[in-house]
C-alpha cells in the first residue's frame, strides 16, 4: 500500500465508526429521551385533565398537547438533519474537512450543554438545540464517509457500514435513559458527550485529512499529522488525484465519450446531475420511505402509550427494546455494501469481457439493494399499522434493518450514479429535498391524534403505495430487467438514455 500504511487507515476507519456510532445519529433515539423528558416534568403543564364521555374527569391526563410538543421538536430536528445536509455538504466540498469538522464541533458542543443545563421551565429551548445536535452529527457523517475512499473495493461497504454506525448511535439516547434511571442525572450524561468535543479536535488534526480523501488514491497519498508539515506535497497529490479522477473507469470524462464536444461538457455540469430523472426517481424513492421512518419514531412514544393504556413499566420495556434493536443497524448495514460492491464486481467483470461500459455494470449492482430495501419499508410499515403491542417487537426489527439499508443504499448509490466531485453536494440536495418532504410527519401525526382516533391505518395505506414507486430513474422497470436501459442478460445493449443527461 503505497503512502502512508495500512494501521493509520485502520485507525482512522475505527475512530471513525466510534464517532458516528457515539455521536452521528443520537436523534433518532428520541423515543427514549422523550421519556426522561416526561419524567422531568417537560410540558406538563399543557396536559388537562382527561374529560369522560359524560363530562367528568376520568382521573387521568389528556397530554396530547404535550405529545404534539415533543412531536414538532421531533420535526424541526429530523428536517433540518435532512435540509442542512445541502448547505453543510457545500461546506465540506468547498472548505473540506476541517473546517466542516470544526464547524460540526462546535454545533455539537453548545447543543450538549444547552440540554445539559436547561429544565422544565427553560424547556423551549430544545427546540435550538435538537436542530443543533442534529447538524453537527450530519457533519460528522458527512466527513467520515469519504473515510470509503481509503479502502478501494470495498468502498460501498464502508460507505453503508457508517451509515449503519450512524443509526446505531441512537442506542445513546437509551443508555442516557438507563443512567437515569439509575440515579445520574440527564446533566451529568450531556456534560459529558459536551467533554468529548476535545476528542472529535484530536482526531480532526491527527487522523482526518485536510481537504478531501480523493478516489481513485494517487500514489503516496498522505494525510493526518504528517499532512500538516507538507503543504506543496499535498497540493501536487490533489492535482494528481483531480487528474487520476477525470480518468476514473466509474465517471468516465465528457472527453473520453464526446471528445471535443463543448455541449457535452456543459451538459455534465452539477445542474445537469440535479435535474436528470435519475436524481429524481431516487428522490421520491428516498422521501417517501423516509418519511414513514421519521413519523414512527416520532410517534412512537405516544403509540405504545396507548397500546399499553397508560402502563409506564410497559411503556419504559418496550421504549428499552426499540433503542436497543437500533443499535443493531450498524450490523446491518454492511450486509447491503457486500451485495452492491460484490454485484459490482460481478457485472464489472462481465462488462470487461463484452466492452460495455463500467460505470453501467456498476450501476447495475444497485438494483438489487433498492429493490430489498423497499421490500423491507413494506413489511416494516404493515407492521406499525397492526395494533396489536407484541407484534411492534417486529415492526422494530423489520424498521431497523430497512432503515440501516436504506441510507447505506442512498450514500452508495449516489457514488456509483454520479460523479465522485459532486457526492457532497448531491448527497447533500437529496437529503435537503427529502426533508420537506418529512416536514409533512407533523400534520400527519395531528391528523392521526385528531379524526383518525389514533389509527394510522390510512396513513399507512397511502404511504405503502407511494414505498413501490420505482427506486430508480427508467421508465421500464421490471423483473429480469435492470434500470438505465442496460439488460442483464445483454449487456451489450446499453444505450444513453435521451431524457438523463448523467447517464
Amino acid at each position: 500500500m503505497s503512502g502512508q500504511g495500512l494501521p493509520l487507515r485502520v485507525a482512522t476507519l475505527l475512530t471513525g465508526l466510534l464517532e458516528c456510532i457515539g455521536f452521528a445519529g443520537v436523534l433518532f433515539g428520541w423515543v427514549s429521551l422523550v421519556f426522561v423528558f416526561k419524567t422531568e416534568h417537560y410540558f406538563e403543564e399543557l396536559c388537562k385533565p382527561d374529560a369522560g364521555p359524560m363530562g367528568n374527569a376520568t382521573g387521568q391526563n389528556d397530554c396530547k398537547a404535550q405529545d404534539e410538543r415533543f412531536s414538532l421538536i421531533f420535526t424541526l430536528a429530523s428536517f433540518m438533519n435532512n435540509f442542512m445536509t445541502f448547505p453543510t455538504g457545500y461546506i465540506f466540498d468547498r472548505f473540506k474537512t476541517t473546517v466542516a469538522r470544526l464547524i460540526a464541533i462546535f454545533f455539537y458542543t453548545t447543543a450538549t450543554l444547552i440540554i445539559a443545563f436547561i429544565s422544565a421551565d427553560s424547556a423551549l429551548l430544545l427546540f435550538l438545540a435538537m436542530p443543533m445536535l442534529t447538524v453537527g452529527g450530519i457533519l460528522f457523517l458527512i466527513t467520515n464517509l469519504q473515510i470509503g475512499n481509503l479502502f478501494g473495493k470495498h468502498r460501498s461497504t464502508i460507505i453503508t457500514l457508517y451509515n449503519g454506525a450512524f443509526d446505531s448511535s441512537s442506542a445513546v439516547f437509551l443508555i442516557i435513559k438507563l443512567l437515569y434511571e439509575k440515579g445520574i442525572s440527564l446533566r451529568a450524561s450531556f456534560i459529558f458527550l459536551s467533554v468529548c468535543s476535545v476528542w472529535h479536535v484530536v482526531r480532526t488534526f491527527l487522523l482526518m485529512p485536510r481537504g478531501h480523501i480523493p478516489y481513485p488514491l494517487p500514489p503516496y497519498y498522505s494525510y493526518g499529522l504528517g499532512s500538516w508539515s507538507r503543504p506543496r506535497e499535498e497540493k501536487k497529490v490533489t492535482a494528481e488525484s483531480k487528474k487520476l479522477d477525470l480518468q476514473s473507469k466509474e465517471f468516465p470524462s465528457p472527453k473520453e465519450e464526446t471528445p471535443g464536444s463543448v455541449q457535452q461538457h456543459e451538459a455534465r455540469s452539477f445542474w445537469s446531475y440535479v435535474f436528470s430523472q435519475r436524481f429524481a426517481w431516487h428522490l421520491v424513492w428516498l422521501s417517501v420511505i423516509q418519511l414513514w421512518h421519521y413519523l414512527f419514531i416520532g410517534t412512537l412514544n405516544s403509540l405504545l402509550t396507548n397500546l399499553a393504556v397508560g402502563d409506564r413499566e410497559l411503556v419504559s420495556s418496550y421504549t428499552n427494546a426499540f433503542a436497543i434493536t437500533q443499535f443493531f443497524g450498524v450490523l446491518c448495514a454492511p450486509w447491503n455494501g457486500l451485495l452492491m460492491d460484490r454485484l459490482k464486481q460481478k457485472y464489472q467483470k462481465e462488462a470487461r469481457k463484452t466492452g460495455t461500459s463500467d460505470s453501467a455494470a456498476a450501476l447495475c449492482s444497485a438494483v438489487p439493494s433498492l429493490a430489498l430495501t423497499s421490500l423491507l419499508c413494506l413489511g416494516f410499515a404493515l407492521c406499525a399499522s397492526i395494533r396489536v403491542l407484541p407484534l411492534q417487537y417486529v415492526t422494530f426489527i423489520l424498521q431497523v434493518i430497512s432503515r440501516s439499508f436504506l441510507y447505506g443504499g442512498n450514500a452508495s448509490f449516489l457514488t456509483l450514479a454520479f460523479p465522485s466531485e459532486h457526492f457532497g453536494k448531491l448527497f447533500g440536495l437529496v437529503m435537503a429535498l427529502s426533508a420537506i418532504v418529512s416536514l409533512l410527519q407533523f400534520p400527519i401525526f395531528i391528523l392521526i391524534k385528531g379524526p383518525l382516533q389514533n389509527d394510522p391505518l390510512y396513513v399507512s395505506t397511502v404511504l405503502r403505495a407511494g414505498e413501490g414507486s420505482r427506486p430508480s430513474t427508467s421508465k421500464d422497470i421490471q423483473i429480469g430487467a435492470t434500470p438505465w436501459g442496460l439488460s442483464r442478460g445483454h449487456p451489450q445493449t446499453w444505450q444513453r438514455p435521451d431524457y438523463c443527461t448523467a447517464c
